[in-house]
């Protein structure tokens, strides 16, 4: 038998929903779980092979500020999914925030980000660019506060970072690994 949820109360409804489940267990066991709740996001890791540069945003982050006093952090372009399918999603994220128009793009994965607590389900992609698909501004939209800062990032470094353990960003983590299995000739020094 499996878990049953019985009911859901919505505690807010704004950008997210936050709902308490009353969840039933195999055993009979009644147990409360809180949902956070604001659907599905994608995020992108645009990289020029031919520079062996990725780019990557910066922005201020409440809730690394608040737990930690980390104002922004290096990350992946990313947002949530307004369009029906992925694809189109992420290249309007990356479009917004970096300024380059993608073509193509190579799936990672559709993961859970933090299964414990949230429904957000991202789907992730590599994404090859050269320097002339940087066609628009980038720095995000001015309508939602973002005040985006973009990072071109040798590959070389990412990977350096990654190895000391300061990509601190999940997604942005993700991402670097996947193109280093995939593509590990591009983060070759030199």
């Amino acid at each position: 038998m499996a878990p049953i949820i019985r009911g859901t109360r919505t505690v807010h409804d704004g950008w997210s929903r936050f709902l308490v489940a009353e969840v039933t267990m195999p055993d009979g066991t009644p147990i409360k779980r809180e949902i956070e709740d604001h659907g599905r996001a994608v995020g992108v890791l645009p990289y020029d092979p031919e520079r062996r540069v990725a780019v990557l945003i910066s922005q201020f982050r409440a809730a690394p500020f608040y737990a930690d006093g980390v104002p922004d952090l290096l990350e992946a372009p990313a947002g949530l999914l307004d369009e029906g399918e992925p694809e189109d999603g992420a290249r309007r994220e990356v479009f917004e925030e970096t300024g380059i128009a993608l073509g193509s793009l190579e799936r990672v994965v559709r993961a859970w980000s933090m299964p414990g607590i949230s429904t957000e389900q991202m789907d992730l992609f590599l994404a090859a660019f050269t320097a002339a698909d940087r066609t628009g501004p980038g720095g995000g939209l001015a309508s939602e506060h973002e005040a985006i800062t973009v990072h071109e990032v040798p590959l070389a470094d990412l990977a350096a970072m990654s190895d000391r353990g300061e990509l601190n960003d999940m997604k942005t983590l993700v991402l670097v690994q996947a193109l280093r299995l995939r593509r590990p000739e591009l983060f070759a020094a030199g």
